[in-house]
């Protein structure tokens, strides 16, 4: 009689389990790319209910149109980036952000924060920059205990000028949230640099390391490429 319940409760576990599978499965499907669609669709919402407020309503296409145009507002964010980028670009361009530039100067906390604003769009943005091109790792918070971090230019200044060693500025981010973090000037000797791309290291931050990047494959591949060259 043992037997037989034994029996019958080993194959509904079984089928338990399988369903508890399929379960978690179906979630890491599709809980990314919901989430990826609702947080695209909520910036463009967003987007095109602040430019809808600016525009005046003879100029709004949707009182013409029986429908609405979803990413509206943000094309033409984009195209009005793309114009002022052009007009900054030019001797006159350059001219008028040197004025206003000199005038934010001259107001006490207003030319720190946009000071400090420009400096990092600059740094992160410029194509000479080498601010998060490079996955390192270091040492950190005690002695063989590691942690991933981005670099994101050598110590200029009076950082370098105090220490004895070259000193590289590293920004290590905190999980899950890899925007929030710690800088971290550490000489380069101590800097251990990573095969993986920025993409593939913030990954590994988010996910705790559950997400690991192939390190064996990216190095067969490479051997693979370089033979092919030969």
């Amino acid at each position: 009689m043992t037997e037989d319940i034994q029996k019958t409760e080993t194959p509904k576990r079984s089928l338990l389990m399988r369903l508890r599978g399929y379960l978690i499965a179906g979630v890491l499907v599709t809980a990314p790319i919901t989430i990826t669609v609702w947080l695209t669709a909520t910036l463009i919402n967003i987007i095109d209910n602040q430019v809808a407020n600016l525009l005046p309503p003879q100029y709004d296409p949707e009182l013409y149109l029986p429908f609405s145009i979803p990413g509206l507002g943000l094309i033409a964010v984009l195209l009005f980036l793309i114009v002022i980028g052009f007009l900054a670009t030019n001797f006159m361009g350059r001219f008028f952000v040197r004025i206003g530039e000199e005038i934010l100067d001259r107001l006490p906390i207003i030319r720190s924060l946009y000071g400090a604003i420009k400096q990092i769009l600059e740094t992160v943005l410029a194509d000479q920059a080498d601010a998060f091109r490079e996955v390192v790792m270091i040492e950190y918070p005690r002695k063989n205990s590691w942690v991933i971090g981005f670099l994101t230019g050598r110590s200029k200044g009076e950082v370098q000028q105090k220490t004895a060693d070259d000193t590289v500025n590293i920004f290590v981010p905190t999980t899950p949230n890899p925007t929030s973090g710690f800088l971290l000037f550490v000489p380069e000797k101590d800097v251990i640099r990573m095969d993986m791309t920025v993409e593939e290291g913030i990954k590994l931050v988010v996910s705790a390391g559950i997400v690991t990047p192939e390190h064996m494959e990216k190095i067969q591949k490479k051997q693979t490429r370089n033979k092919k060259k030969i």
